[in-house]
């Protein structure tokens, strides 16, 4: 009976890394071990089925084997072209592309053309205020730099890169191999340039032939007014260089805005709390209260009850999009006195004795009198 392909088993693709062939593998394990499969009789051999084909992805040098020779790398007879005898004994469970791996070099083709750069990340803590109304702020940036000695070119000043003479600039090495087909030239990466097809005879002093050095940029950043904590702003072009001539990534400011001591936030709306006495909450007032824009005038109706909630219109945060301004609420607290003097006392109990009679009506001179006494 043929083995199913490892890959089919543990249900990975062939480019599989191996983070996901070990997550795989121990999913299935769970699923087939014996010893939670007690009365399935197939359990066992699937679970020695799916550990074979992770003993062998696991490993590179058996999976590199795998994938070129099927399992016919794996059988234990294997002994270079000999053993196949005329592909008598070969599997190639992976199909065609295993052929063309096995005869023409797989491994040996990389990319040549131009990769954007790595995006970056920076992270901003800002006040109450510099969240509410924007800024312009300088941040500094470590990332990847040109080489200002060598101009990016890896080489020393006055010099510069020349064809690699392994491989004659290609990236590339042949080599012949024997096969039952006869003789196959096969290519792989060369060992000397890596794949660039140039060398440096002189290295650049400052960069050591990276061609790039690490530096902390200086850059302005534009925070718009009504940014909220947990924002992302995104700078197109700022992140790491591109790799043989590719675009830079970008680079993500995240946004941070310190707690308030006095003001909290609620999408563009500004709470706040203020505090008044008895006798401004029965009489009405008109008190001062703080804003983001500094002090404000706030009318108290009479007969305010004690967590009241005041609008002030238009004295909130500014929309981040450029929509108008929130509101700012005020919470309002009554204060009740802990203690009180001889002439507050006589006036309350004045107070006490005109609600019991249930007069019907106020008598404001009264009330001039209760505003005196707690107000001063």
């Amino acid at each position: 009976m043929s083995k199913r392909d490892y890959y089919e088993v543990l249900g990975v693709s062939r480019d599989a890394t191996n983070d996901e062939i070990k997550k795989a593998y121990r999913k299935l394990a769970r699923k087939y071990h014996p010893d939670a499969n007690k009365d399935d009789r197939n359990a066992a051999e699937k679970f020695k089925e799916v550990s074979e084909a992770y003993s062998v992805l696991s490993d590179p040098g058996k999976r590199e084997s795998y994938d070129r020779f099927g399992h016919a790398a794996t059988d234990g007879n294997f002994n270079g072209f000999g053993g196949f005898g005329g592909f008598g004994g070969a599997d190639f469970g992976g199909g065609i592309n295993d052929i063309f791996d096995m005869f023409f070099g797989g491994g040996g083709r990389q990319r040549r053309g131009p990769e954007q750069g790595a995006d970056l990340r920076v992270d901003v803590e800002l006040t109450f205020e510099e969240a509410a109304f924007g800024l312009e702020k300088d941040i500094k940036v470590p990332r990847t730099e040109e080489c200002g000695t060598c101009g990016g070119s890896g080489a020393a000043p006055g010099t510069g890169k020349k064809n690699c003479d392994q491989c004659g600039g290609s990236g590339q090495v042949q080599f012949a191999q024997s096969t039952p087909f006869g003789r196959i030239v096969q290519s792989r990466t060369c060992d000397r340039c890596r794949g660039a097809g140039t060398i440096i005879d002189k290295p650049c002093s400052t960069c050591r032939g990276a061609g790039r050095v690490r530096r902390t940029r200086s850059i302005k950043v534009k925070i718009p007014a009504g940014v909220d904590n947990g924002a992302r702003l995104r700078l197109a072009a700022e992140g790491e260089p591109g790799i043989r001539g590719g675009p830079r990534g970008d680079l993500f400011v995240f946004i941070h805005v310190q707690p308030h001591a006095i003001f909290k936030r609620d999408g563009n709306n500004v709470v706040v709390s203020a505090e008044i006495n008895i006798a401004q909450a029965a009489m009405g007032d008109e008190i001062t209260v703080p804003t983001i824009d500094g002090d404000a005038k706030l009318r108290v109706p009479e007969g305010t009850q004690s967590g009241t909630v005041l609008r002030m219109r238009g004295k909130g945060i500014p929309d981040v999009r450029g929509y108008g301004r929130g509101d700012q609420y005020v919470q309002v607290k009554v204060l009740t006195p802990t203690r009180l003097t001889d002439k507050q006392k006589e006036l309350l109990q004045e107070f006490a004795n005109i609600e019991s009679q249930k007069s019907q009506g106020e008598d404001k001179g009264f009330f001039k009198k209760v505003r005196d006494a707690f107000m001063g």
